[in-house]
């Protein structure tokens, strides 16, 4: 038994074995952040939450970085200057670039932690990394896979044999230009893509080099950071399906260019979120935000749940209904959830659960669970699961709250939290209880209110109060 994930540089479905016994590294790509992130981003982060928790479940210790991108590579391509879209940001908001860079990048925190995302063990940034981002193009130079034109330095892909094994593409056959690289004449092959650019005249975002003045191209970040912190080989990379081509591509020419082998075991790569039929992106119209969701007075977890209900490799459309649907759901389970009372504290892996569970038939709903999660992360079947426990008779209620605890810790929806209530609720809740014993319900009532803008919905019911999350 163990996680299998497809490889999308293999094509194929592998299980994850560790490099280093009992542990695994994992790097994800991150925000650029100049604005904030919508929920499509929001979704591609949350794949690389779910293999940290599956594998923690199965007791591997996880070190994950994610990278924050606020060098300002990226150009506008509506304005004739093709300013950085950092500085349009800038002068927009009133802000310095660095201002700006540190507002969303906290804004990017705050999304996450609303999803239950675990906190990654570093945000490395491509600012504080520019050295070693140089050291690496020099080292492409020196081993003639770089050359450099006018203080431009482009990587030369022709002498890369394997370029085009992760997107399954032939070279001849590539587009020219990379995405925020415009086709320059001076390359010698249209695919060539720049690791180093020179500081135009209204370049404001500038570093020194060897090169003269300029800025890292949008690829060799990744690069540069996952040497520097993991060393020339770790296990897995994950990202959107839209990092497929041309970054990821980019970087197994960066990296493997430097160190001359395989440096990533397993490529991950999650599909889109769409909405009225699109991919959501700023430049269609059709982004939300966590916090527009927080703002309507939905439970960001809702969109957590909504995410389970598509396999990650496949589209999921997002819709006021679909979420409405997965908000239901949510709020159902914690509800059934709720009624179970705790039996314990739940065991924190697949192993200790298995060992604690002495019925038959709670084993086999454990070992399909489990199974689901290995088989890709098939999330869908893994709440089929869960449902099928909620509503069984076979499993008593007590090992129900035990079972749904410990999975909750790889679902990360917040189950099975009743005995998580901060001391001041409980006291709001008690007071409640106090106030309807005397037969003051327009006191209980606006208590309940309270803890309804609080988060916090009330079930009454013949053995007592109890309380679940608000989630619409």
């Amino acid at each position: 038994m163990g996680l299998h994930l497809y490889n999308t540089l293999t094509a194929d479905k592998e299980e994850v074995v560790p490099l280093r016994d009992g542990h695994i590294t994992m790097y994800s790509c991150g925000p650029t952040v100049y604005r904030p992130v919508h929920i499509g981003n929001v979704r591609s982060f949350l794949l690389s939450d779910f293999i940290l928790r599956t594998l923690a479940y199965h007791g591997l210790q996880v070190r994950k970085l994610m990278n924050i991108t606020d060098v300002g590579h990226m150009t506008d391509e509506l304005t004739e200057e093709g300013r950085d879209r950092m500085l349009l940001a800038a002068d927009d908001e009133g802000l310095t670039t660095s201002e700006i860079a540190a507002k969303y990048t906290q804004a990017f925190f705050d999304d996450i932690d609303a999803v239950y995302i675990v906190e990654a063990d570093g945000y490395p940034k491509a600012t504080e990394h520019i050295p070693q981002i140089i050291e690496l193009v020099a080292k492409l130079i020196e081993r003639g896979h770089a050359y450099e034109i006018d203080g431009n330095v482009f990587y030369d892909v022709t002498t890369f044999p394997g370029y085009g094994s992760l997107s399954h593409q032939a070279l001849e056959d590539m587009r020219a230009g990379h995405r925020h690289d415009n086709v320059d004449e001076r390359k010698r092959n249209h695919q060539d893509f720049s690791l180093w650019v020179a500081a135009g005249p209204r370049r404001e975002l500038v570093y020194d080099s060897p090169w003269g003045q300029g800025y890292p191209g949008w690829h060799i970040e990744c690069s540069a950071m996952s040497l520097h912190h993991f060393g020339d080989r770790f296990d897995i990379h994950t990202g959107g399906i839209d990092n497929r081509f041309p970054h990821h591509e980019d970087e197994i020419a960066q990296s493997e260019g430097a160190v001359g082998h395989k440096v990533v075991n397993t490529w991950v790569h999650g599909e889109h979120l769409l909405m009225r039929q699109a991919k959501m992106a700023k430049s269609a119209g059709n982004v939300i935000t966590i916090s527009t969701l927080a703002d309507q007075g939905i439970d960001p977890l809702a969109f957590r749940y909504l995410c389970f209900t598509g396999r990650y490799r496949r589209q999921v459309h997002f819709s006021d209904d679909a979420l409405a649907a997965a908000a239901t759901a949510l709020r159902r389970l914690r509800e059934q959830v709720s009624a179970f009372e705790p039996n314990g504290v739940a065991p924190a892996t697949d192993t200790a659960l298995r060992e604690a569970l002495a019925d038959a038939g709670a084993v086999t709903f454990h070992d399909r669970f489990v199974g689901a999660l290995d088989d890709d992360l098939d999330f869908p079947q893994a709440l089929k699961v869960l449902h099928e426990l909620v509503g069984s008779a076979a499993v008593a209620p007590a090992m129900k709250r035990l079972m749904i605890a410990s999975w909750d810790k790889v679902l990360g929806l917040d189950l099975a939290s009743s005995d998580e209530l901060p001391d001041e609720l409980r006291a709001l809740i008690a007071e409640r209880d106090e106030a309807r014993a005397a037969g003051d319900y327009a006191r209980g009532d606006a208590i309940r209110e309270r803890l309804r803008r609080a988060g916090v919905d009330l079930l009454d019911s013949a053995s007592g109060t109890r309380w679940t999350r608000r989630v619409t």
